[in-house]
């Protein structure tokens, strides 16, 4: 009762509308990805909604030390709040401490920190609970699988923590009945690179690995890994492939019959709840440190809901 009662207390503060102006500065990990994409332009959009919030929305490109420079300068021209996408989700401490000294609400979005549990009372982290994305997909491979087979992991970036509980899912999954006949043959990063994955996968097929399925840590590395098997004259039509996050160019994979199984992750939702909760902590409100947006599974058999959602 005490978690409902939490859960309802949070949603009623991010739901309370902002009548002050706000200005807000964002620092993404890079510019260049699909599924942030989306994400950030979920945040601009719902932005535009509410009178007086305004956005200034830094690229970080994949580093480090420009996120942590961005977030010091969002400090010095005095934004009311700041969301951050994490570079790293296991060098976000740095930053938590400079927005905390500073005073100034902090939101990460989409990856969470590795000092999520040590957030103070100003700072947030709103995205989806990772332990069920990579667990709803590998749950339909063994399905397409009958629960036998050999699999090829292709993981995130290793510092970050979706790829991380993303591939842990999949270990996980398969020790359990109905899976335990599914052996990994093959796990290796791509950094949640297309083309990096297209590597890795035309990499893995020349060295004749053989698998029944392939299960990736996102859309984009499941979309480069199609596009080496169909370039090695593999039929993707009768392959199975999964990954995460629903993007509109997987989509768009599934709908021509080749990506089997992804997860619809509500980037433009995590942008949208990422903006709520900055709004609730510069108006002094308390909400809860975790505010998760729920993942759903997409098949061929419920996607053209989703078409239009990403």
């Amino acid at each position: 009762m005490k978690k409902l009662l939490l859960a309802a207390a949070a949603a009623s503060a991010l739901m309370t509308g902002s009548a002050f102006a706000a200005k807000i500065g964002v620092s993404m990990d890079k510019f260049d990805d699909n599924f942030l994409t989306v994400l950030r332009n979920g945040m601009t959009s719902y932005a535009k909604t509410r009178p007086g919030v305004t956005l200034q929305i830094e690229d970080a490109k994949d580093d480090v030390a420009k996120q942590l420079s961005q977030v010091q300068n969002f400090i010095a021209n005095k934004v009311d709040a700041i969301v951050v996408n994490p570079v790293d989700t296991s060098a976000t401490a740095p930053i938590t401490k400079l927005a905390a000294d500073a005073g100034i609400p902090l939101v990460y979005v989409n990856r969470q920190p590795i000092d999520v549990d040590k957030l103070g009372p100003k700072a947030a982290f709103v995205a989806s609970n990772e332990a069920d994305s990579g667990t709803l997909e590998t749950k339909q491979v063994c399905k397409l699988l009958g629960g036998k087979g050999n699999i090829l992991v292709i993981e995130g970036e290793l510092s970050n923590q979706a790829a991380v509980q993303r591939t842990k899912d999949v270990h996980e999954v398969i020790a359990k009945a109905p899976c335990t006949g599914i052996k990994i043959v093959a796990e290796q990063t791509a950094s949640w690179d297309r083309t990096k994955a297209q590597n890795l996968m035309a990499n893995w097929l020349t060295k004749g690995l053989k698998f029944d399925a392939v299960v990736s840590n996102n859309d984009e590395m499941a979309i480069g890994a199609l596009q080496a098997m169909k370039a090695a004259g593999v039929d993707t039509k009768k392959s199975i492939v999964g990954g995460v996050d629903a993007t509109q160019d997987a989509l768009a994979s599934m709908k021509a019959g080749d990506l089997k199984v992804t997860v619809f992750q509500d980037a433009a939702g995590q942008g949208k709840g990422s903006i709520d909760a900055a709004l609730a902590l510069v108006a002094g409100k308390k909400i809860a440190h975790k505010v998760y947006i729920p993942f759903q599974l997409v098949t061929p058999a419920n996607m053209a809901k989703f078409m239009a959602k990403n």
